[in-house]
């Protein structure tokens, strides 16, 4: 099943790692999962962070672990989730790490998120003709969401989903 990620997240330059603020996931059948990293220190948020993410954080706030254990509840392993991002590096990164290292994912996750936008490069789409955010840009759930929309896009660009070695 196809899963589509976004998360939130502080970044402050080289010398301190990126730190999660939230995560939203969508599937392919609609279920959605959203939460918020309770030990984030908002502190941390530059301006840009703090104007346009923090005041769209209202959802549930949980701990890495129980993050962790809630993902794996709505994502199941056994499931051979396909994760799709947009501009996915730093998300996927985030994600992997609420498990421990990247080789801690939960047996039968992916070691790797598929990218929207590298798809739509490799169709020649470019941003103006992607589909409008319904959502709240910006907050995780809504740009999940976005993203399976975005997906459904290049599915009926391209003619058909695309096959493992295509994106």
């Amino acid at each position: 099943m196809n899963y589509f990620l976004d998360t939130e997240f502080i970044e402050d330059g080289p010398e301190r790692p990126i730190e999660l603020l939230s995560v939203g996931i969508v599937s392919d059948d609609g279920r959605s999962f959203y939460a918020e990293n309770q030990s984030a220190d908002l502190g941390r948020a530059n301006d840009w962070v703090r104007a346009n993410v923090l005041p769209h954080m209202r959802g549930p706030k949980m701990s890495r672990a129980d993050i962790a254990r809630a993902v794996v509840e709505f994502m199941p392993p056994a499931s051979k989730p396909k994760v799709w991002g947009y501009f996915a590096d730093y998300d996927w990164v985030l994600f992997a790490q609420l498990f421990g290292r990247m080789i801690d994912l939960p047996k039968g996750y992916p070691f790797y998120c598929r990218d929207l936008k590298q798809w739509a490069d490799a169709l020649g789409i470019k941003r103006d003709r992607f589909p409008d955010q319904k959502g709240q840009e910006h907050n995780a759930l809504a740009d999940a969401e976005w993203n399976r929309s975005l997906f459904r896009f290049l599915s009926a660009a391209q003619g058909r989903e695309p096959e493992p070695d295509d994106a």
